[in-house]
């Protein structure tokens, strides 16, 4: 599932808000993104970043944990969200978040990618099935993008 928007910023401002776990709470159009556990900017691929989670569904409060996958600055960014193992080895849960990010005039096209076709089917039961947001969520998180990165301004 994917939404585009364009937003009146760089593809470089955009990519610096994303590099940021402590931010992240502000591209979240509700209150399931808490704040970030470290506040270390994404700078590669395999890098983990653990931020404080909060859904009624879940219990309340979880960490969800998220290997990067994807970094090429100012273009793409992408991690698989997963929890630790019995090793403390996090195993993504089947699902990626994905934003690319192509320079249009006046700023930026930002297209989300919310991928679960890696999703088990035990996972799928224990969530009460994927997807676990819509085609709506992702236009409000890309508003609520928008809104963070020109607060910046």
């Amino acid at each position: 599932m994917s939404r585009s928007r364009q937003i009146q910023a760089s593809p470089h401002e955009v990519f610096e808000l994303l590099r940021h776990p402590e931010r992240h709470h502000e591209t979240e159009p509700g209150d399931w993104v808490r704040a970030a556990i470290d506040p270390e900017p994404i700078s590669q691929v395999g890098q983990i970043f653990a931020v404080h989670m909060y859904a009624e569904g879940s219990g309340g409060p979880y960490i969800m944990h998220n290997r990067v996958t994807v970094f090429e600055p100012d273009q793409v960014i992408a991690w698989d969200p997963g929890q630790p193992d019995e090793h403390g080895v996090v195993r993504p849960g089947g699902w990626r978040w994905r934003y690319e990010l192509t320079p249009a005039e006046g700023g930026t096209m930002v297209t989300l990618i919310y991928d679960w076709s890696a999703v088990s089917a035990e996972v799928r039961e224990l969530f009460g099935g994927f997807p676990v947001v819509d085609e709506e969520f992702l236009d409000r998180s890309l508003a609520a993008l928008e809104r963070a990165v020109l607060s910046e301004d």
